[in-house]
Parts: structure tokens; C-alpha cells; sequence
């Protein structure tokens, strides 16, 4: 009789066993989506605050797959407050690696390495922390299966990831990933306190080059009511960058040669 309930209580299980490795595989599906050897392009940035104003800022922006690890190198061209301003970053696919950032400010004529503690702080003035616009490594999170659905006419799964680390800036999220592109069309991020906290919106999905494309997302603040939204423009894959751009003295010179 125990060996019968150890049964019963297995195949009970199973249901959700398989539902969670089936959000895993459907993650890292997402995480190894082909997006090319390198890319760069334009990008425009328009925050939003509670009364409606805006400010407008335009970026260039570039990054280059290498083995385990990914290197991104983003200037700040408009408006004039902010020109020259660079972002470094290398993230790495070692689940127990530190990714590296650097932020650099014109007018303190130096490159500032930015910690840990620093993850959860807002990037530029956006609704985007440096861990949401360096990315999360699948590791980071467990994933469990919730259903499917439908957003826009295109079939989703919908998937929730809760962090590993208990204290992450999130307490869970809630993401809907397009199954025909394997990208995240919408995601609720909630805080540790299990309030929603924010809302990820892409607006505009494109193929470029043969790579589906996330064109234009906005970030919703739904706390303090502010929000981010980022266009993509000028866009090109596989151009051949060279190593050199990414490099800390790329950043201090505020462009690339």
C-alpha cells in the first residue's frame, strides 16, 4: 500500500513537473533565439512622466555575440544634457558570473564601473533598471507554465519566472512569448511585495535580416505612473564589427572610431 501512494502521489505530480520543464524549455528558447553575430543601430528613447511631459533622447548602440558572453556598447547622442554619456557592458553566461558595466559621464571625464548594488537603479532616468536593459540569464529564474493565449491575433505562451535570489530587485514575473518569434510581447514585472509593479508592451515585432526584431516596446510604470518608450531605428545585423569598440576606452571617447 505505500508503494501504491508514492505511485499515485508521483503521477499526481507529474502534470506539473512536466509544465515546469516544458516553461524551462520554452525559456531557453527565448534566451537562444538566433539575433546574429553582431548588431547596431539608432535607438530613440521618449520618457514620460506623470503630468505628461516628456524628454527625448536618441542613442547609438552596438553589441557582438562572442563565446559565453555578449558585449554591448550604447552612446547617448541628444539632446545636448546627456551627449556623449556611454554604457559598457559584458554579459556573461556563467549563471555564477558577475556581469561587467561601466557608465560613463562627460563631465566627470571618467568611466564609473558599476556594482551589483547599483542593478536595480533606474538606467538614465527610464523606467528600465541596468539589469532590465542588460538582460536576465535563464538561471536567474525558475519558470512555470500557465497557459496559452493569444495577444494581437498571434498565439503566446504565457509563463511565470520567479527569481532564484530572494533578494532580486522582483518578486516574479509574468511573461507572453510569441510562439511563431520566440520573443517576449508582453511582461508584468511585480515587486517583492507581490504588487504590479510594472508593464512591458512591444508594440511592433519585425523580421530584419532574417531575425525577428522587437522595433518599438513601452515600459509602464504603474507606481508612479511614468513610463519609457524605445524605438529601434537604422537597424543592421552582421556588419562585422570590431572587437576594439567594445573596449573602456571606446566609452571615454564617447564614439567609435
Amino acid at each position: 500500500m505505500k508503494y501504491i501512494r508514492v505511485y499515485w502521489i508521483l503521477i499526481a505530480c507529474l502534470p506539473r513537473l512536466l509544465q515546469a520543464e516544458d516553461a524551462t524549455e520554452i525559456m531557453r528558447k527565448v534566451y537562444d533565439r538566433p539575433d546574429g553575430d553582431d548588431f547596431q543601430g539608432t535607438l530613440r528613447m521618449t520618457l514620460t512622466n506623470h503630468r505628461g511631459s516628456q524628454r527625448v533622447r536618441e542613442m547609438s548602440t552596438y553589441s557582438k555575440d562572442y563565446p559565453r558572453e555578449t558585449r554591448a556598447l550604447t552612446f547617448f547622442r541628444a539632446p545636448a544634457d546627456v551627449r556623449g554619456t556611454g554604457f559598457l557592458q559584458y554579459d556573461y553566461d556563467e549563471s555564477n558570473k558577475d556581469d561587467d558595466r561601466w557608465l560613463y559621464l562627460p563631465a566627470l571625464k571618467k568611466s564609473k564601473r558599476i556594482g551589483g548594488s547599483s542593478n536595480s537603479d533606474s538606467f538614465m532616468g527610464s523606467d528600465f533598471t541596468y539589469d532590465d536593459w542588460g538582460g536576465r540569464k535563464l538561471e536567474d529564474d525558475t519558470h512555470s507554465f500557465l497557459r496559452e493565449d493569444t495577444i494581437d491575433g498571434h498565439a503566446v505562451w504565457v509563463i511565470e519566472s520567479r527569481p532564484v535570489d530572494k533578494g532580486d530587485t522582483y518578486g516574479r514575473f509574468i511573461n507572453w512569448i510569441r510562439k511563431d518569434a520566440l520573443i517576449e510581447v508582453k511582461t508584468e514585472f511585480y515587486d517583492r511585495s507581490d504588487q504590479l509593479l510594472k508593464v512591458l508592451d512591444v508594440m511592433e515585432i519585425k523580421r530584419i535580416d532574417g531575425y525577428w526584431t522587437a522595433s518599438r516596446m513601452i515600459m509602464r510604470n504603474v507606481q508612479d505612473k511614468h513610463q519609457t518608450l524605445i524605438e529601434q531605428l537604422d537597424i543592421l545585423y552582421d556588419q562585422g564589427l570590431d572587437d576594439g569598440i567594445f573596449r573602456v576606452s571606446s566609452l571615454e571617447r564617447g564614439r567609435i572610431r
